[in-house]
């Protein structure tokens, strides 16, 4: 599967983005689908995940209540809407696809990735 991120820019706090991860190939509704940050100097993190058709979600504590994952298995899209942004969420964020199709924290548990989308959040 080939995985192809959007939706990323700059906001200011409090604002609100939406990503998209386009999957193609075949039965992308198949695979566990999870977002990751990165930050200038910091390893890569989880931030949230989904399971295949979307039974199960699973955020870090630090997203909870503010971001929600969902997909559109008819558009092979997972979107993760991104509400009352903080400065510290300012990363590339990347997504990334599992084949076992669960939820998955590690990201050694995902075996293909996108390309990675700016957002930038100005206090």
């Amino acid at each position: 599967v080939q995985l192809q991120a959007s939706g990323g820019g700059l906001v200011q706090t409090g604002g609100s983005l939406r990503l998209s991860c386009v999957g193609s190939g075949r039965s992308f509704v198949r695979y566990g689908v999870g977002w990751f940050r990165q930050a200038p100097g910091k390893e890569r993190e989880f931030v949230a995940s989904i399971a295949r058709y979307g039974t199960a979600t699973y955020y870090t504590d630090s997203v909870k209540g503010r971001f929600t994952i969902s997909r559109d298995n008819a558009k092979d899209t997972v979107f993760l809407q991104m509400n009352s942004l903080k400065a510290e969420d300012t990363a590339v964020y990347y997504c990334a696809a599992a084949g076992r199709g669960g939820i998955y924290v590690s990201r050694q548990s995902y075996e293909a990735w996108g390309q990675g989308t700016q957002v930038t959040v100005s206090s």
